[in-house]
């Protein structure tokens, strides 16, 4: 990342170079090599011919004592055809007179003298290359052990290059109709979610209560722009946007609002075209601040402020309401991750992104979450409405998998044993259910106030054999014991138990300590400690090239935006990161360590090596993901989205997608006036710029002078009006 130039100089060459590309194209229609004349055969004797080569040597050695230009022209030309130079059998008729200047030296022989004096330097150059050859096949021989090792690694890197070229062929070999730019999609794509749709899925024959899980079925890609609604206007930059967000953005109207009960009037209000968040704002009769109080008392803590010394940093939030209790434990370095059903109004993700916390769109009504076992210090869940006494306690089997040793449970509920709900028989028999099913799974009741309860999941493997023969679910076999399962089936089997990570969280390193694991620590993800601090120490250098290239960009004046007033700078928000080769999550440890006030959804592709687990143990959020698949979230979730070697990865592990369909999805999730930054080899770099045009991208590569294999491809998508007229 040394080539990044920072200096004011080349900020400015970058942001002609995006707004201005014809600039480009001039710069790069200019002729390489100057000097050449064409010509054909050449007529007269060979003395007029000599003279007139010897005058034009004298002017041409003039012109490269001025500009040291014939080198270039000899490595030029014997680059472009080597075996045609030295095998030609008529230069006189084949080459340019001119070019013979630069290659041969003036031989002044009668008659014939002069072929024979070509033919002599054939001969001589065809010895040297054999003499070439033959040395280079002797010190072949010598390599050591290691070199061969280099050599075979070469080899390997030209084989991955081979398939990289000939993918780039593909996606050329369509013709011209590939260049040309993509169609809109129709009004019903704005909010589209793909894979959770329900109408899509009950076409698929999915029955009506399981219309709401994940299936992705081949309607779920699309082959058009997702344009955002007509009143859409860029969100207001952090913190601003946390509690105030445009209500033209997301799918609930107004009127939703207004009529809607009182508790969701306590939550929001409506402001024009605005919806404002407190967080006076009540998720149960008190306040989100007197709540998320209640629930550290009852964990015997003086107050949410101490969370992070009783070892819960990362919560889980099923049905998060619209993200109020993610938004308030933020400011304590809590991260909270939200996870709700797919809705066609109101929706809870959507409204929580656009608030710029943590989200992604999850129904665990047949399938696992797409998070590793043991990931959560906490998990909350309040006024959901989720069946919990249903198929067996299969939910909170889940529940219990993805919670860490010792983490805790938080479940408020008009189902929990409260005067009220006690005189309804249904509801003390949910309360009965849940109340022992928990025991069966060696949770410990640790407070319950009001209609909260909180429960504690046992930190001793043993407890499961000590529990009575027959009582409650069965411990998962080692290999159904899957620590970060992909969508699979929900098991009725407790999992986790078999996983070299299970620490409890009160003797685990407290945050931000925890995003730095120590030696064993990382030995149990196969990670060395130098490899992790080289990786960091990169993320960090690359972080601030990044920013120093985005900056001038971010943070200055800029052209007014359609149906905006002139907007104060900076502008641009950039506050929800989505990092789609995660690796170890070091991308995610620089912006922190930089202190950007962003969060990054770190994806682990589920065609790579699995460091989700490590990443999850450092006290970030992330998911599994199959990047031929579209990702769980709605549009225009994100400000800023990352890559780095996918391009390679999914090259050479898939062929289910395009890297066009790739791109159609990152246009899906991101945000107008949204970033991309993507860094991969030379030749899938140049290739995803031909795609950049059919998306309508401003784009720009830039080279990395430290390893000139690998180019950068810095994007960003306009802010298009939605134009009726052509839908």
């Amino acid at each position: 990342m040394k080539g990044l130039n920072d200096s004011p100089k080349f900020l400015v060459k970058f942001w002609i170079s995006v707004s201005s590309p014809a600039l480009n194209l001039r710069r790069m229609s200019k002729p390489l090599h100057r000097g050449f004349v064409g010509g054909g055969r050449f007529s007269g004797n060979i003395h007029d011919l000599q003279e007139d080569t010897q005058m034009k040597d004298r002017t041409d050695k003039q012109d490269f004592n001025k500009n040291r230009l014939s080198s270039d022209h000899v490595s030029s030309l014997s680059l472009q055809n080597p075996v045609g130079f030295l095998f030609s059998s008529d230069l006189s008729s084949k080459q340019n007179v001119n070019e013979k200047r630069f290659l041969l030296p003036d031989l002044s022989f009668p008659g014939n003298g002069h072929k024979l004096a070509l033919v002599f330097l054939k001969f001589t150059l065809v010895v040297i290359v054999v003499l070439a050859l033959t040395v280079s096949f002797w010190w072949t021989i010598s390599l050591t052990n290691t070199s061969r090792g280099h050599v075979l690694r070469g080899h390997r890197r030209l084989q991955e290059q081979l398939v990289s070229d000939l993918w780039d062929i593909g996606e050329l070999s369509r013709g011209a109709s590939s260049l040309k730019e993509l169609e809109f999609c129709s009004l019903e794509f704005e909010n589209y979610v793909p894979c959770f749709n329900i109408s899509e899925n009950l076409e698929l024959g999915v029955t009506i209560g399981k219309g709401y899980d994940r299936h992705c079925g081949l309607t779920s890609k699309h082959k058009c722009l997702v344009l955002a609604p007509v009143k859409y206007k860029i969100p207001h930059r952090w913190p601003t946007g946390r509690d105030v967000i445009w209500i033209d953005n997301v799918k609930i109207k107004a009127q939703e609002v207004l009529s809607s009960g009182s508790f969701t009037k306590r939550m929001m209000m409506l402001d024009e075209d605005q919806i404002s968040f407190s967080f006076a704002s009540s998720m149960v009769d008190d306040n989100i601040e007197d709540y998320s109080h209640q629930i550290a008392e009852m964990i015997g803590l003086r107050n949410e402020s101490y969370f992070l010394q009783a070892g819960v940093r990362s919560i889980l939030d099923i049905g998060c309401g619209y993200g109020s209790l993610g938004a308030h434990l933020f400011q304590k370095q809590l991260l909270t991750m939200c996870v709700a059903n797919y809705e066609a109004s109101g929706s809870q993700v959507e409204i929580t992104l656009e608030r710029g916390l943590p989200a992604i769109v999850g129904s665990f009504a047949l399938k696992r979450l797409p998070f590793p076992s043991l990931s959560y210090d906490m998990v909350h869940n309040a006024w959901d409405g989720i069946e919990w006494d249903q198929q067996d306690g299969i939910h909170l089997i889940e529940v219990d998998r993805v919670l860490r040793p010792g983490g805790y449970f938080v479940w408020t509920s008009p189902f929990a044993n409260t005067p009220s709900s006690a005189r309804k028989k249904d509801n003390l028999k949910r309360w009965d259910f849940v109340r022992n099913f928990v025991k069966d799974l060696c949770w410990d009741l640790v407070s319950q106030q009001d209609q909260t309860v909180v429960w504690k999941k046992t930190s001793k493997k043993n407890c499961y054999a000590s529990r009575k023969h027959g009582s409650g679910p069965l411990v998962c076999k080692e290999g159904r014991d899957i620590e970060s399962p992909y969508y699979h089936p929900l098991e009725a089997c407790i999992g986790g138990t078999h996983s070299h990570r299970w620490t409890p969280i009160k003797e685990r390193t407290t945050w931000p300590s925890r995003a730095t694991p120590s030696s064993k620590e990382l030995m149990v993800h196969g990670v060395l400690s130098e490899d992790l601090m080289e990786d960091d120490l990169n993320w960090k250098s690359a972080v601030r090239n990044y920013w120093s290239l985005l900056s001038p960009l971010i943070y200055s004046d800029h052209p007014k935006r359609p149906g905006d007033e002139d907007p104060v700078p900076p502008y641009n928000m950039v506050r929800n990161v989505l990092d789609m080769n995660a690796h170890f999550g070091g991308f995610n440890f620089a912006l922190l360590e930089a202190g950007k006030s962003v969060w990054v959804m770190n994806v682990v592709p589920t065609s790579g090596p699995n460091f989700l687990p490590l990443i999850v143990d450092r006290g970030f959020i992330g998911v599994l993901h199959d990047w031929c698949e579209p990702f769980p979230s709605y549009p225009r979730t994100y400000d800023l989205v990352h890559a780095e070697g996918l391009l390679s990865l999914e090259n050479v592990n898939h062929r289910r997608c395009s890297m066009l369909d790739l791109f159609l999805e990152i246009d899906r999730l991101l945000r107008p006036e949204g970033w991309v930054i993507l860094r991969d080899t030379v030749s899938l770099i140049e290739t995803a710029r031909t795609i950049t045009a059919r998306l309508k991208w401003e784009a720009r590569v830039v080279d990395i002078e430290s390893n000139s294999d690998e180019k950068l491809l810095v994007c960003q998508k306009p802010f298009l009006k939605k134009q009726t007229n052509s839908l």
